[in-house]
């Protein structure tokens, strides 16, 4: 959260409420893991921001305060004089260009190695929507809201460098760190991966998974987004629900009208009070899931920080699962690619379960369950690796996917039957590598 802005127009009080403690408890869970202040955290990632701006752009000294979060240039020149011993300008490393408001920013996310482009690239691709996005093996690209306002990012991999060359184009430089942190969470470039995998290593079931290649969490530009999709790729296929998202954009999404755009992007996604509003079995959706994403649309609309407010998985999983439409399996997804939670995993997963099948591990739900306990706290990580390992058997025995599903249409049916429980997240376990 702060590192998104929120001690930069917000107080430490504010941010305590948000989290649900008091100002005096954040402040001493932060002097006792952290060593320091919540302010000071904010004050080193304005500095550290700037510092980047100043090494990476030609933005203006004025600008580039702005965009970092200072309440003045006074405030600005003030901090690095302290912290570095120099003022901004005599911290540019060179004489540059003058900016053009009109040309995009570009910037670096660095990540740690290994990183695997190809494998994000992969899943992004078949899930691309039509005027939004575009990924491709050379670059992600995509439009953007924020604040309300329009713009677009492009992302791409470096060869040999540790990091992501991005470029931005938006019109409120005040908005380049929230843009860069929530494009850190969307491409997972924060995550210790080293740590990452040699946790799973211990794992005899994902030790000949893993192989050091960098696998990576996709996530999302916005959480309300991702939630709709999730809900409409519900017992559908990847092709299907694509289909069907693209006519929900085509018809609900306004036109992005912004200059220096890549002529591929075309749209923005719908605004929650748009979608709460709007008939979407008239474009051929079930009825059960466009009461869904219209109930979760009024909830964003009237509420916009529902998402924000998601601080645990255990509070995201119950305030997920309290709409209509979403169940347990459905919770844990939007929470593993929406919310960034390392240890989300959707439970009773049937790729999952397939996956440790092949794998020599045929255990049933609950012994999945017990055994991702070893997983803890990168169960979202394992599920990657296993869906990744599920989709390469898939596409290599064809003829044995087609009697899988033959099969899981009869366990949905049966567990319907037998425990009474809500058809819609039961088949939303069938397709949790498509949505």
């Amino acid at each position: 959260m702060i590192e998104r802005g929120a001690l930069d127009e917000g107080s430490v009080r504010e941010l305590a409420e948000r989290l649900g403690v008091s100002d005096r408890t954040l402040r001493h869970q932060f002097a006792q893991h952290v060593g320091t202040s919540p302010t000071q955290v904010a004050k080193t990632r304005r500095l550290l921001f700037a510092k980047r701006l100043l090494d990476e752009t030609s933005l203006p000294i004025t600008e580039i305060a702005i965009s970092a979060g200072f309440k003045s240039i006074r405030s600005f020149n003030s901090a690095f004089l302290n912290s570095y011993g120099r003022s901004p300008s005599a911290m540019r490393r060179s004489s540059q260009p003058a900016h053009n408001a009109s040309d995009p920013i570009t910037l670096k996310l660095p990540f740690s190695e290994p990183y695997s482009w190809q494998a994000l690239m992969a899943f992004w691709q078949p899930r691309r929507i039509s005027g939004i996005e575009v990924a491709t093996a050379e670059e992600y690209c995509r439009s953007i809201v924020l604040n309300g306002k329009p713009g677009w990012v492009t992302v791409r991999p470096v060869a040999g460098e540790s990091y992501l060359q991005v470029q931005i184009g938006f019109a409120q430089v005040s908005q380049l760190g929230t843009i860069m942190a929530r494009l850190r969470q969307m491409f997972d470039v924060g995550v210790n991966i080293a740590a990452v995998e040699d946790c799973l290593m211990r794992s005899p079931l994902l030790k000949p998974l893993i192989a050091h290649q960098g696998l990576r969490v996709p996530g999302a530009w916005d959480a309300f987004e991702l939630a709709v999709r999730a809900i409409v790729g519900q017992q559908v296929s990847v092709a299907a629900a694509t289909t069907m998202f693209n006519r929900i954009v085509e018809t609900y999404g306004e036109p992005l009208k912004v200059t220096g755009k890549p002529n591929v992007l075309t749209r923005v996604f719908p605004k929650a009070s748009v979608l709460a509003q709007a008939d979407l079995t008239a474009l051929g959706l079930v009825q059960t899931r466009a009461k869904a994403i219209s109930h979760l649309a009024q909830v964003l609309t009237e509420n916009p920080s529902f998402f924000d407010e998601m601080t645990t998985l255990p509070r995201a999983i119950d305030a997920l699962c309290a709409l209509p439409g979403i169940g347990p399996w459905t919770a844990h997804y939007i929470a593993m690619r929406a919310l960034n939670e390392p240890d989300a995993m959707p439970p009773g997963d049937v790729a999952l379960l397939r996956a440790a099948k092949s794998l020599g591990t045929d255990v049933n739900i609950a012994q999945f369950t017990q055994l991702s306990e070893n997983w803890r706290p990168w169960r979202a990580y394992a599920a990657m690796y296993l869906w990744q390992f599920d989709a390469q058997q898939q596409m290599r025995h064809p003829h044995k996917r087609a009697a899988a599903n033959i099969t899981t249409e009869k366990t949905i049916t049966q567990k319907i039957v037998t425990n009474k429980v809500n058809r819609e997240d039961v088949a939303r376990e069938t397709v949790g590598t498509q949505s």
